[in-house]
């Protein structure tokens, strides 16, 4: 009995004693967030000069306004050697989503690595090719490459979580508030500054570059909006909105072009394009506004000219009430052959998995380029950049389904827009800066961010005169990211080094 009474105190001594170990490290405050970079030096040739450069890669620990950490920016960084860096331009650079990280530009076209992609096709599953790329940006300016939080390798810390930066104003600010945050750490204040967004990088970088001229001063040399999503409203056709319908028309009749979709294909793709949205504006446009008030003989009229332009049937048409989104269009024209046509880049084309669904399952360009693009950088940052632990490291962040698209318009007002409209800050970014240069670059065979959609946005800044000379628009026979193309890649290159030698 004395023995068991014995052991009975012996193992409540022992519980109380782990009990309190556990207490007192509870109390241990976890480690503080730390930012981690990978300092490499390089060297490069571009048109046969030899550039020297110092590649940094990792993250920079962001604080709240009380001085508490709050996130870890995942970045890459290359900057030349032997410069003046007062003198020296800098460009920051981003994809979209949003939820995207940056590799696709990085690896694309921006950084000092190329992934070597097939156009149009897909490519053997490895092993995937790298080059040193030619059409870097690096001969003209420095490159900051950045993922917003959530992607890459870039997440909240201390008490806060990454649904506190996931929203159209949240993101703007957390990106504005990096860039001052970089340009103050490696003294660069005085560089002449770019920034680069691609997609819906197009509507951050629109808000950035207000939010750093009326929040930091901060002005900009020029922004570059590439496929560029600024109008939630004329971005999406899913619904019954007129409008988002008319601007997307022409870019299906460009896919059915490529395609050989239609009956007495013109020569001259430009032609066709000028006659699509001719008919767009002019007859397709008014139909729609009618609504309920056509006549069955307008809108069979309407539905046949509707098949000549996009070679999707006229019947096809008429049952979707002349309002066909293109997801369902890029299912339609070529389903006699089993075959989905790319969102990203309606140059390509692959096997449908489900041949009878009115929507894609998949996008055949992602699908065809993406695991390239992300097998190469992998390699690349890992060997040559030196970047440690990517264990964590996100493509696509799981944030579009939990995004903020509402909107506080910078002219202020008692509430946030619920669709974003970015445009309006760009107007005001380019008034409070009247010298910033804005250049767009875009693809024909674009069905993400349509052409069209674009020159709507364009031609309805609301803006002087005076200051639409700032703007210049290029175009390439490609999609959203026309770099996949090799003219369109060096066609990209000597617009963006034109765009940051003038003057």
């Amino acid at each position: 009995m004395q023995k068991l009474v014995i052991l009975m105190l012996a193992t409540v001594f022992s519980i109380g004693t782990l009990q309190a170990k556990e207490k007192e490290e509870s109390k241990t405050p976890p480690p503080k967030p730390e930012a981690k970079v990978s300092v490499t030096d390089h060297s490069m040739r571009i048109d046969g000069t030899k550039i020297d450069y110092v590649a940094t890669a990792g993250t920079m620990l962001m604080k709240n306004d009380k001085g508490e950490p709050k996130a870890l920016f995942g970045f890459t960084a290359y900057v030349k050697k032997d410069t003046d860096l007062r003198t020296r331009p800098i460009m920051f650079a981003y994809n979209g989503g949003p939820g995207s990280a940056s590799l696709w530009l990085h690896m694309g076209i921006l950084g000092p690595q190329r992934t070597v992609v097939v156009d149009t096709d897909f490519s053997d599953n490895g092993p995937f090719k790298r080059v040193t790329n030619e059409y870097s940006i690096l001969d003209k300016a420095d490159l900051v490459m950045i993922d917003p939080v959530g992607t890459g390798l870039s997440h909240a810390v201390g008490d806060a979580k990454n649904e506190d930066f996931w929203g159209t104003d949240q993101d703007i600010e957390s990106v504005a508030s990096f860039i001052k945050q970089y340009i103050t750490e490696n003294h660069r204040w005085q560089s002449p500054k770019y920034i680069l967004g691609e997609s819906y990088g197009g509507m951050r970088t629109a808000g950035v570059s207000q939010y750093l001229v009326s929040n930091y001063m901060i002005s900009l040399k020029g922004i570059i909006l590439v496929s560029p999503f600024l109008q939630f409203v004329t971005g999406f056709d899913f619904g019954q909105a007129d409008l988002p319908h008319v601007l997307f028309m022409p870019s299906f009749a460009t896919a059915a072009w490529y395609h050989n979709a239609i009956a007495d294909k013109p020569a001259d793709l430009q032609t066709f394009i000028s006659q699509a949205e001719k008919f767009a504006v002019e007859e397709y446009a008014p139909a729609l506004m009618k609504g309920a008030r056509l006549t069955f003989d307008e809108k069979q009229a309407i539905a046949d000219k509707l098949a000549a332009f996009t070679g999707v049937s006229a019947s096809y048409w008429l049952l979707s009430d002349l309002r066909v989104d293109h997801q369902a269009f890029l299912k339609e024209l070529l389903k006699s052959k089993h075959m989905t046509v790319g969102r990203i880049d309606s140059r390509f084309k692959g096997y449908s998995l489900d041949p009878v669904a009115d929507h894609m399952r998949y996008d055949p360009m992602t699908s065809a380029v993406g695991p390239q693009i992300l097998s190469t950088f992998m390699d690349y940052y890992t060997t040559d950049l030196g970047v440690k632990d990517v264990s964590d490291y996100k493509v696509f962040g799981d944030v579009f389904s939990k995004w903020d698209f509402s909107h506080k318009q910078p002219n202020g007002g008692f509430m946030k827009m619920p669709f974003p409209d970015t445009g309006v800050d760009l107007a005001y970014a380019m008034i409070q800066s009247p010298k910033m240069k804005v250049l767009v670059q875009q693809g024909y065979f674009d069905m993400a961010t349509p052409f069209f959609t674009t020159q709507y946005m364009l031609d309805h800044l609301k803006i002087p005169d005076a200051l639409r000379g700032n703007i210049s628009t290029a175009y390439y026979m490609a999609g959203h990211m026309m770099y996949v193309n090799p003219p369109s890649m060096a066609k990209f290159k000597q617009d963006l080094a034109a765009f940051i030698d003038q003057k």
